[in-house]
């Protein structure tokens, strides 16, 4: 199948009514979450999970993808009018969007994030449409132990590339891999770390574990936020808008540069939109001819990093779709909500099901021209939005987690393991122990355990297996090399502490 025939079958998915209902339910909620400053797409996706049971596998796909990357556009409006990044991946963009509103020009800085934005899907998008096919094809080589091993690189990028210590990464991956290991072993039937709690024998609650790390977590960061905004949403009109020959200018070339570096970042198993953002801003302002204007207002220093996170969200789609590995948390939710509705992305993937691949890949971009129609008109409604007191919203927050982790079983043990995880995910914050990896490894520890007893059977108990394969071999390389080369820093820092310690005790008399 050509790519012709392939967006001829994506665009009559997609354009149906249901589907393009969905699409614009998941992007308006993504909108509004992203707005909204420290909730997040994750904790969103993780709420609306039960409400998919019950649609059509590609309605469901669509609105959830649709909650991720509609946030991302959501989430410059709080950064540049606030100085709050609505999600992680936007805070970078406060450096130089709240100035601008500060100079009055926070209409311009919120047109241009917004086209930038749609610049760095839509490039992204064109990637997926030719690149994931080709990767496809390419996996179909690929047996267990291959499997095993490129999982395992993406559970050591995800916590080497983690924003933060590499070393807590590490420890959070791996305490996903033990929670991973909770139920009842599909092979023998011997419950594993149940301690005899009957509803832990089918596992944790996936659902329970990713509300309670990152929404519960981040309501108790921030119960205590009483901050409000003294914008006036009479400020921001249509005409205020409109950026001048110049900063277009000075906007283009950024955007082009960030969406390439946000579709290759996309693409690394663990990196995500934040990592995409910083190194397209540290970038612009490395090549820039007048860096001292970065963090004062710069034009490229919105344009670059809002490029990139975009690009990122949709390129991480790539080796979600095509191998089963998420990019970064979100999407390991995303996978997640396929395999409930019973889609496993595999290599197979696009000629087993080309309507639902390609009917997904036209929907990214219809979702994506949806948020640029919302986006600039309803400014206003936005700017509105924004201004209800923070505090106000966490018991409605609260309220929708709970509900929607009982829904999944009717089980009240899932509202214990929500609070439970997210007093864990809240010592994690303060204590600086990222959760994406940790949520990384609980979904992926299962999938590797499954492919590692396998890849050993096929090879009778050698595990010679998984070097003498030339691209598992080469898997593990690559892992080996990047966890070496986030730790090396780390032990130079020791050792450097240690001699002037060294130092100081020799000079001090005795």
């Amino acid at each position: 199948m050509n790519l012709l025939e392939g967006l001829a079958i994506g665009f009559s998915a997609a354009l149906s009514g249901e589907a393009l209902l969905f699409c614009f339910v998941g992007v308006s909620i993504g909108m509004f979450v992203g707005v909204l400053p420290g909730i997040g797409a994750l904790a969103a996706v993780s709420m609306i999970l039960p409400v998919t049971f019950h649609l059509e596998p590609m309605s469901a796909i669509i609105m959830l993808a649709g909650i991720f990357y509609g946030s991302q556009y959501g989430g410059s409006i709080a950064s540049i009018l606030l100085n709050l990044p609505g999600t992680a991946p936007n805070a970078v963009t406060c450096l130089d969007g709240y100035p601008m509103t500060r100079q009055g020009r926070a209409g311009v800085a919120l047109f241009i994030t917004t086209i930038t934005s749609f610049v760095g899907s839509t490039l992204a998008i064109l990637l997926l449409m030719g690149f994931a096919p080709v990767l496809g094809q390419f996996a179909l080589r690929f047996s267990s132990a291959e499997y095993f091993s490129m999982m395992l690189l993406g559970l050591v990028a995800a916590s080497a590339l983690s924003i933060g210590s590499p070393l807590k990464g590490l420890v959070a991956v791996v305490a996903g891999l033990v929670l991973g290991l909770v139920g009842m072993d599909v092979n023998s039937g011997q419950d594993r770390f149940t301690f005899g709690i009957v509803e832990l024998f089918d596992g944790l609650n996936l659902i329970a574990v990713a509300m309670g790390l990152f929404g519960v977590a981040e309501i108790l960061a921030n119960i205590g936020n009483r901050r409000t905004t003294v914008i006036d949403p009479r400020s921001i009109t249509i005409k205020s808008l409109i950026p001048t020959r110049q900063d277009m200018r000075l906007a283009w070339k950024p955007a082009l540069r960030g969406s390439a570096i946000g579709s290759f970042v996309g693409i690394l198993p663990g990196a995500g939109p934040s990592i995409a953002a910083f190194m397209s801003y540290a970038l612009e302002k490395k090549i820039s001819r007048t860096p001292a204007r970065f963090g004062r207002g710069a034009v490229e220093g919105i344009s670059a990093p809002e490029a990139a996170n975009n690009a990122s969200v949709q390129a991480a789609f790539i080796p979600t779709l095509t191998l089963g590995i998420p990019g970064d948390a979100t999407m390991a939710i995303l996978l997640a909500a396929m395999m409930i509705h019973g889609i496993l992305p595999q290599p197979e993937f696009f000629s087993t099901q080309p309507q639902l691949f390609w009917g997904l890949v036209v929907s990214f971009w219809i979702g994506n021209l949806i948020l640029l129609i919302l986006n600039i008109p309803l400014i206003g409604l936005w700017v509105r939005i924004l201004t209800i007191p923070y505090h106000y919203l966490f018991i409605g927050i609260l309220f929708f987690i709970c509900v929607g982790v009982y829904s999944v079983n009717n089980n009240p043990f899932d509202v214990l393991i929500v609070i439970i995880f997210g007093v864990i995910g809240y010592f994690m914050l303060i204590y600086q122990y990222p959760a994406a990896p940790l949520l990384m490894g609980f979904i992926l520890g299962p999938m590797m355990e499954e492919h590692f007893r396998r890849a050993l059977l096929f090879s009778r108990g050698d595990l010679a297996t998984f070097v003498e394969r030339p691209i598992s071999g080469a898997f593990l390389a690559a892992a080996l090399l990047v966890l070496v080369a986030s730790l090396v820093p780390i032990a130079r820092a020791a050792l450097r502490r240690r001699a002037e310690a060294g130092g100081m005790d020799a000079r001090s008399p005795e």
